[in-house]
């Protein structure tokens, strides 16, 4: 079956949403969403929004800026970080005007919190600029929005998982989708595609990221001849569940959490002595692996402790109920008692599909793909640079969501229809049988499982060219053992395992290109940390990496980091 609308959105997270909304009012808007909408990950986001609002203490959107760049490790690019930070008290008060029930002030103001690596006066101290709603924050905004795309008319296909991008001489026609509760392959023919589907932290074997989140679209960009950018920059957030990865938002260490090693040390004073547990997470994260290291875990153990047990029972309960019981159900313990074990997870991905300020897709010449747009996650604005500012995250959803929802609606009076090309669904259909045809071969899960090993011992916090090396020749012999992937269910609906050998070719293609990135960066920088180059270097590597496809190895080259205000200096804090 072929639908026809003028914009397809794949994904149906905040940044998917923001825009099909902008969108909506100049054309026939389609939300693609691999699950139902509001079990999209946009929903897991606990600690907030940032913006420079100064409704409990002195603020501006230029601290804001600055603390994005310097965030970032001034990778960021500059230009992006002033639209975010100037456009974010707009963002936050459209987002209440439509409904989002923040958290209130006595005065009846939004309520802010302190944050990780957001400060005062460019650097002097901790400042309130995160709004939010509880620890639910993401979940109340994802409801609010969906609600708002029900009632102006985007038409919503649930449980439709994306398989080819379809591209005529160079342009989008549309996209081709495999629907789960029947089995059926369908073509959508559109004058512009959003890719908005996501991170990819389904890569390691320690994530908060949801099973869904295995980086379809920016695969399928990559296969199809656009680079990624900065891919080498994984976040791994400071404070996961141990032995789960269950995130404990930042906002517990807003609230006054602290991190205590074996001997109950407050140790991050030792990282990062002005702003403490509330420093940048790349930093908090490397601070948690050298005290396990260097011997001072938990018992010795490969964790260590966030205590709240001082915040009482009161405060946990009005502002972090969330994290209270995810703690009290995956642990069995009281967080008002007792103290968190914890230890970093894989996060969030900094690096995507390369974009302009709007979200048009651009191409290895840095040109714009025409009716190709990306937002949010699978994105890369160069907004967070090397490593992400905690609240960016939805802020830079509903920012540039809205940015790419604009410029798509222009956008149509400028593209032309293009011809869908005849069984555009048929090399789709032919991955799908081999599979599901193949009887001798390894199961999606134990490559799958292989894959997430490798990542997780030889690419996380710590990497070194030995490390990087080895990663590569087992992900490269997991591709060729890909290729005899079976499955055992070989019906037509709801077929889980069928979806989970589709997966797979995006995790491992995406491991390949980190890899690559992670080697080609001789240098410390943000999240990327090699422990062969420790220092960070701006003659050498103040650049952003891009990797393109080819027929052989993928191929590395580079691109200029736009800096406007802050020149680059020492990132202490």
């Amino acid at each position: 079956m072929v639908f026809k609308h003028d914009i397809v959105v794949v994904g149906a997270g905040l940044a998917g949403l923001r825009a099909a909304l902008e969108a909506a009012n100049s054309g026939e808007v389609a939300l693609i969403s691999k699950v139902y909408p509001t079990r999209s990950h946009s929903g897991a986001a606990q600690g907030g929004i940032a913006a420079a609002l100064g409704n409990e203490e002195p603020d501006s959107w230029e601290w804001h800026m600055y603390d994005t760049v310097k965030g970032g490790d001034y990778l960021t690019d500059q230009d992006v970080a002033e639209i975010l930070a100037r456009d974010a008290p707009r963002a936050v008060y459209e987002l209440e005007h439509w409904g989002v029930p923040f958290n209130r002030t006595a005065e009846g103001k939004i309520a802010q919190r302190a944050f990780g690596g957001h400060t005062r006066e460019f650097g002097k101290g901790p400042v309130k600029r995160a709004c939010y709603a509880a620890d639910r924050s993401g979940r109340v905004m994802m409801d609010t929005l969906y609600f708002e795309a029900v009632r102006r008319g985007v038409r919503i296909y649930s449980e439709f998982q994306m398989l080819d991008l379809i591209m005529v001489a160079g342009r989008v026609a549309g996209i081709v989708v495999y629907e789960l509760a029947t089995g059926e392959v369908h073509c959508f023919h559109s004058r512009i595609v959003l890719l908005s589907t996501g991170g990819f932290g389904k890569v390691f074997r320690t994530t908060s990221n949801c099973f869904a989140n295995t980086g379809d679209g920016v695969y399928l960009a990559y296969r199809s001849g656009i680079p990624l950018e900065d891919m080498e920059f994984v976040q791994f957030h400071p404070t996961g569940i141990y032995g789960l990865g269950v995130l404990i938002s930042e906002a517990a260490r807003g609230e006054g959490g602290i991190l205590r090693n074996g001997s109950g040390e407050a140790f991050m004073e030792r990282y990062a002595p002005t702003i403490k547990d509330l420093a940048p997470r790349d930093m908090v994260s490397r601070a948690i692996h050298m005290e396990i290291l260097q011997g001072r875990g938990i018992d010795g153990r490969d964790f260590v402790h966030l205590d709240l047990t001082h915040l009482g029972e009161k405060r946990l309960r009005e502002r972090l109920s969330d994290i209270s019981s995810f703690v009290r159900i995956y642990l069995g313990i009281d967080p008002a008692r007792d103290p968190i074990p914890v230890r970093p997870t894989c996060h969030y991905m900094m690096g995507g599909i390369p974009t302009d300020l709007d979200g048009r897709v651009l191409d290895a010449h840095h040109r714009p793909v025409p009716g190709l747009f990306a937002a949010g996650e699978c994105a890369c604005l160069s907004l967070h640079g090397a490593n992400r500012l905690g609240c960016n995250s939805l802020l830079d959803l509903v920012v540039f969501g809205r940015r790419a929802g604009e410029a798509m609606a222009t956008s149509l009076g400028e593209l032309e229809w293009e011809d869908l090309p005849r069984n555009a669904q048929d090399p789709a259909v032919s991955r799908m049988k081999r599979v599901l045809d193949r009887r001798e071969g390894d199961r999606a899960g134990v490559i799958r499982a292989s894959l997430q090993k490798t990542m997780t011992e030889n690419c996380s916090v710590f990497r070194r060219e030995g490390s990087l090396e080895k990663a590569l020749t087992e992900i490269r012999r997991l591709m060729d053992q890909y290729r005899r992937v079976k499955v055992d269910n070989r019906g037509k609906r709801f077929n889980a395992d069928l979806l989970e050998a589709l997966e797979l070719e995006s995790l491992l293609g995406l491991a390949e290109v980190i890899v690559v990135s992670a080697k080609a960066r001789q240098e410390s920088r943000g999240a990327h940390y090699r422990e062969d180059f420790p220092e960070r270097d701006d003659g050498g590597w103040l650049k952003h990496t891009l990797v393109r496809k080819t027929g052989e190895d993928p191929e590395v080259f580079f691109k200029s980091v736009r800096i406007t205000r802050f020149e680059p200096k020492a990132r202490t804090y």
